[in-house]
């Protein structure tokens, strides 16, 4: 039985419920893009998908279609069947999908149904979820307010964000913090799996009715995820609050994110000696990012200090060094460089605050639209 899913409301549904969503397009198709909720075994391999597109092209459907069926054969075809069963046993709710609600989700659901099982396929496929995604990214960026968390390099904007419900961490969908020293162990999503995480949580947003959406204040790039251009612009016209932090605790707080922690998830995921080379390449490697906004002789100054620190703190446990590069580091280029920056958006600052001042705005404004008064 096949499931019209073409409305907006049952595709709105799908992913505010984050229903399980089986995948059968190849895994080429998956790595490119996919959501969330979806796991990916394919009716076809990578390998098989080429023969059988390279035998649509030269000979036609029919002749495609008899060979897919010559490649998935037998206990191939039986271990694809399995594979799925064992899916559905462990989510009895989960829709199918190929990539245009076509031919692969039709046979795929055929032969799952063959074995027992009904399964109903989303028509139209990922295709058209897709574009009802960017869609959903397009009317936020003219439908839904934005408010934007400015503040100084340090003062906390993500432990912020994460605790109120109106927000959406960016940084955390781009899984970079965003800053030169923002790289994380694994590895960013796809820029499409970037997109489709924002629309969902922008569809999650709506859902709880929320009077407006908290971003924080980003570059266009985040690491090398890209905020869709139209969103990032309405951004960019969107009024600002802004956090204020002492510098002791933004120090603190720095020191944390880029030595303490960083270098344990580091040794935890390569073990101590490869974990300790690791860290260290992170450390050199983001200070080498920028070398010529920094300078040429400021940037061996942090250089130095930074391997400094490395020695101490991998020869005598001791990683108080580290505060002497993260606080040049701040007084010399992200605070200049923040300073600059906000001077431009001033004209739409309309809040600044400590974390329990702008804690306590935002609640105060849970009910209310958001404007330029201040």
């Amino acid at each position: 039985m096949a499931v019209n899913m073409i409305a907006d409301s049952e595709y709105q549904r799908i992913f505010i419920e984050d229903v399980s969503l089986l995948d059968v397009r190849a895994p080429v198709e998956f790595i490119k893009g996919a959501f969330g909720r979806s796991t990916n075994i394919g009716l076809m391999t990578d390998d098989e998908r080429k023969q059988v597109g390279t035998c649509y092209k030269l000979h036609g459907q029919d002749a495609a279609i008899a060979l897919g069926h010559s490649l998935v054969n037998g206990n191939t075809k039986q271990q694809r069947i399995e594979a799925w069963q064992q899916y559905i046993a462990a989510h009895p709710n989960a829709y199918l999908y190929c990539f245009r609600g076509g031919l692969r989700s039709k046979l795929s659901q055929q032969w799952i149904k063959e074995a027992g099982i009904d399964i109903p396929y989303i028509e139209g496929g990922y295709k058209a979820m897709r574009q009802y995604l960017i869609k959903t990214i397009e009317q936020a960026s003219t439908e839904q307010p934005l408010l934007i968390l400015s503040g100084i390099t340090g003062s906390g904007k993500t432990d912020l964000l994460l605790q109120r419900h109106e927000a959406i961490d960016l940084e955390g969908l781009a899984n970079h913090r965003g800053s030169s020293f923002g790289k994380n162990i694994d590895p960013q999503p796809t820029q499409i799996n970037f997109e489709n995480n924002l629309a969902i949580k922008l569809l999650k947003q709506q859902h709880i009715a929320s009077t407006f959406t908290l971003l924080e204040d980003e570059s266009y790039l985040i690491g090398r995820s890209a905020i869709p251009q139209v969103f990032y612009q309405a951004m960019q016209r969107s009024p600002i609050i802004v956090l204020e932090e002492s510098f002791q605790n933004r120090l603190n707080r720095l020191h944390k994110a880029y030595v303490a922690d960083k270098s344990a998830a580091y040794i935890n995921r390569f073990g101590a000696e490869a974990g300790q080379h690791a860290f260290s390449e992170y450390l050199l490697n983001s200070i080498n990012s920028i070398k010529k906004r920094l300078g040429g002789q400021q940037h061996a100054e942090l250089t130095t200090l930074i391997e400094q620190a490395i020695n101490s703190q991998f020869n005598r446990n001791d990683l108080s060094a580290h505060f002497d590069w993260i606080t040049s580091l701040l007084r010399h280029y992200y605070d200049p460089m923040y300073q600059y920056q906000l001077s431009k958006k001033q004209q739409r600052v309309i809040f600044s605050g400590d974390h329990q001042a702008i804690h306590d705005w935002l609640s105060s404004k849970g009910h209310s639209n958001i404007s330029l008064s201040r």
